[in-house]
């Protein structure tokens, strides 16, 4: 019988890629500080393995025979991290700075299993069209993503805002990469195919 699944998060984004697997699990808030930890001076990759370490360790500490997942995305433009708008205002003003340019999804995943420890980072380069004011505007009008780093939802209408998109798993864009998950959670006894 494989062990109880836990999904550090309380990001509807994960909960819904998650639950394409078909598994039982349940979300659990992880107590992390992550305004502390981004002050720190550290690469957008770096930065987002240390939060999703952090979100995994921090839940996996009280349920040590859990299989608990932390993961953590950002977007970054040339070393530059954008984090969630959280206005209309700002995210036109993300996607005008993204207009034309490439920039980079790190999409972080940490599973703990008692002593076990697995990491996975999953990059992926997306090419934004060129876009007008009024184009971006009415986008953000449509998709509202006040809460998605890069103002946009790939999986909604933000899609028609790109030329190219390179990834190994689509998956991840959203926030979890279900094609490595699904490859760890096979080997503690997980079936996905039920």
């Amino acid at each position: 019988m494989p062990p109880e699944l836990i999904l550090a998060s309380t990001s509807p984004y994960r909960r819904e890629l998650l639950a394409r697997l078909g598994l039982p699990f349940r979300c659990i808030a992880p107590p992390v500080d992550e305004d502390t930890l981004k002050q720190n001076d550290l690469s957008p990759q770096v930065l987002a393995e240390m939060l999703a370490e952090a979100k995994a360790a921090s839940v996996a500490i009280s349920h040590t025979s859990a299989v608990v997942i932390g993961c953590d995305q950002l977007a970054h433009c040339e070393g530059r991290i954008l984090g969630k708008p959280g206005s209309r205002t700002d995210a036109i003003s993300q996607l005008q700075s993204l207009a034309g340019r490439r920039h980079e999804l790190i999409t972080a995943m940490v599973l703990h299993c008692g002593e076990q420890i697995w990491r996975h980072t999953d990059r992926t380069s997306l090419q934004m069209r060129s876009l007008s004011t009024p184009e971006i505007a009415a986008y953000v009008d449509l998709d509202i993503p006040f809460d998605c780093a890069g103002s946009y939802k790939l999986e909604r209408h933000g899609i028609a805002l790109f030329e190219s998109i390179d990834s190994q798993d689509f998956s991840a864009i959203t926030g979890l990469p279900l094609i490595q998950l699904g490859t760890w959670l096979r080997t503690w006894g997980f079936s996905l195919t039920q």
